[in-house]
């Protein structure tokens, strides 16, 4: 029988382990693997590199998953190094240089966000995300923006301690609208608030972030009747509206317990679905948790997913890794792990499992959440993948549709035009692709001129045939259809989408949309309670959303500095001056003369050209 001709490409790039193991080092080091395409396809570490690489090459391989991983191999390199702590932070560098497909890969390794609390003369909270490059204190992390956000406007309200940039600080002459809704103590206004006043709820505040709440109010109901008994009686009220504030955030406060800095894991891994879920806590306070979903290759064994993910979770740079960590089972190389995290916190890390105690409550609530996290992942997979499944049906699609992307236009009266396309695959929307076009050098409004710069500049030759999409859909009817047909009249590419335009109804309401097929502009049937249809609305809304956020953003930024743009004499440098020293447009629009010729690089001259510009 003759050979199919991928059995002859299988022979012809078959790798010669016995050659290579001939004078492979036995010391530690990291492997790579490499397919026909010279794609890295697995990264690993190893003690012993011969030992190690040797075992893939065994007659009898016991995981489905290392058989079609030697299968692909064609070529290997390694990499020596001197321990195997050094092993793992450059296998942890490689997979995510690379993203093999047959390594667990963490899909959101972020750094997380902090309260911070700066060191200046009146010291300012903010967020802050990234590595800690400014003198001050850090307190969490915490699990999202969102939480921070949530965190200081709860400390707004308890502690009159400044949140403004330094450069409104500095710009300051009379106090703001924070100052009169009592959430600002005004440090920014001479003779509002004493530098000792003010470093006393600085004091509190850093108490309070601790987790020492009691310790807040006993200061305070000791200020409260020292204020009472020297008849200060304004004073004692504010204590007491104080001391009634923080009480009332006690009982909604996050969960309390006794242990001061810990993370817990949660996992489940069940019809090739990873779950972690990963609970904070610091200070003796749950600060939040958030849920991941690692990229799985299929018949890994659960603890290499939770080795790779804790790997990859603590070594991605920004992260707080606390002194201890609660896992539901072993890793394989735990000690290794734990020196290796341990050097790299600059103290001591331990793991715990089968834990006692309050580290057992919050293991269970960490494989709750885990479980019901990964349940609503499968249900909304399944959901997704039925609408596919039967608009594979309505479109009469031979081969199973994995790619799809739409576009839509965003605009104000033809202004600050933003083109977007978003993309969806059989799990739903690919975030990590869309894409916004800013739109330039076309008629204000005109939408199909619009239509046909985003997709040149999407669709050019010579793109990756795996980024094609096997459907396009255009958000609009015939004449924004009729762009994308002109776009691949002439496509020379392999791969051609089927183009469909989603015209919306006279009413404009889901539902009434009408599909039109690209080339005899056929439309296709569908009923308001179609699955299929239901697809499409999610993947036009999402592209709708995502082109309205892209254009409001424009349209502000366009907005803080297009009156400055038209300043004669002022450019680029003198405007970036002048909204740093102002804190923004706002502040410039409301200074005075003299207010802006204080600004370094303006003179009094300029400064009323600026003044009578910006308010003739």
């Amino acid at each position: 029988m003759q050979e199919s001709e991928s059995s002859k490409k299988q022979v012809a790039n078959a790798f010669d382990s016995a050659a290579f193991l001939k004078n492979l080092t036995s010391k530690p080091g990291v492997y790579r693997m490499y397919n026909d395409k010279n794609e890295v396809i697995y990264v690993g570490k190893a003690k012993n590199l011969k030992k190690r690489v040797a075992s893939y090459f065994r007659k009898n391989l016991d995981s489905i998953k290392t058989r079609s991983l030697v299968r692909q191999i064609v070529d290997m390199d390694v990499t020596v190094v001197n321990s195997e702590t050094e092993a793992f932070i450059l296998e942890n560098n490689f997979i995510k240089k690379y993203k093999p497909r047959y390594n667990v890969l963490l899909r959101d390794d972020k750094s997380y966000p902090f309260i911070f609390l700066s060191d200046h003369q009146h010291p300012r909270l903010g967020l802050h995300r990234g590595a800690k490059k400014h003198k001050g204190e850090y307190f969490g992390p915490y699990p999202s923006t969102w939480a921070v956000r949530e965190s200081l406007r709860t400390m707004q309200k308890l502690f009159p301690i400044r949140q403004c940039e330094d450069s409104y600080y500095r710009a300051r002459s009379r106090p703001c609208l924070q100052y009169q809704l009592k959430r600002c103590a005004g440090p920014c206004v001479e003779g509002l608030v004493t530098d000792e006043e003010y470093q006393e709820q600085i004091k509190l505040a850093k108490l309070f972030l601790k987790g020492k709440n009691q310790q807040v109010i006993g200061s305070l109901v000791d200020k409260m009747e020292v204020a009472s008994s020297e008849l200060r009686f304004e004073a004692a009220g504010r204590y007491r509206d104080q001391i009634s504030a923080l009480n009332k955030v006690q009982e909604q406060q996050w969960v309390s317990g006794n242990e001061q800095e810990m993370d817990v894991l949660g996992f489940v891994y069940k019809n090739g679905i990873a779950s972690i879920q990963g609970l904070f806590i610091r200070d003796n306070k749950l600060l939040g948790s958030k849920s991941f979903f690692p990229k799985v290759p299929a018949q890994t064994t659960p603890q290499e997913i939770l080795q790779s993910f804790v790997l990859q979770f603590y070594l991605a740079g920004n992260k707080t890794i606390p002194k201890q960590i609660v896992i539901p089972l072993g890793l394989e190389d735990e000690d290794a792990i734990t020196a290796l995290l341990s050097k790299e916190a600059g103290h001591k890390v331990q793991f715990f499992k089968g834990a006692r105690d309050e580290k057992k409550r919050y293991l269970k609530l960490a494989m709750t959440n885990a479980e019901n996290a990964l349940d609503a992942k499968q249900n909304q997979q399944k959901s997704v993948f039925a609408r596919y499944l039967e608009l594979e049906k309505v479109l009469e699609s031979e081969q199973p549709i994995q790619r799809m992307e739409c576009f839509d236009i965003s605009h104000t009266s033809g202004q600050q035009t933003v083109a977007s396309c978003v993309v969806f695959n059989r799990e739903g929307p690919l975030k990590a692709d869309y894409r916004r076009y800013n739109i330039e050098g076309i008629t204000p409004g005109d939408d199909y001129a619009a239509m046909a710069q985003a997709l040149g500049r999407r669709y050019k030759t010579g793109v990756d045939e795996t980024k094609m999409p096997d459907i396009l859909f255009i958000d609009g009817g015939k004449g924004q259809l009729a762009q994308a047909e002109d776009h691949f009249e002439n496509w020379k590419g392999h791969k051609k989408p089927l183009l469909i335009g989603v015209a919306k109804g006279t009413s404009r309401k889901a539902g009434l949309e009408t599909l039109i097929l690209a080339g005899n502009h056929d439309t296709i049937p569908m009923s308001a309670d179609s699955p299929a249809l239901h697809l499409i609305q999610h993947i036009r809304d999402e592209a709708h959303r995502f082109a309205i956020t892209g254009h409001r953003q424009r349209r502000q930024k366009a907005k803080r500095t297009s009156v400055l743009e038209s300043v004669p004499g002022v450019g680029a440098k003198r405007r970036q001056s002048l909204l740093k020293y102002m804190g923004g447009i706002h502040g410039v629009l409301q200074a005075s003369r003299d207010e802006i010729a204080r600004v370094p690089g303006i003179s009094e001259e300029m400064a009323d050209t600026i003044y009578e510009h910006i308010h003739s």
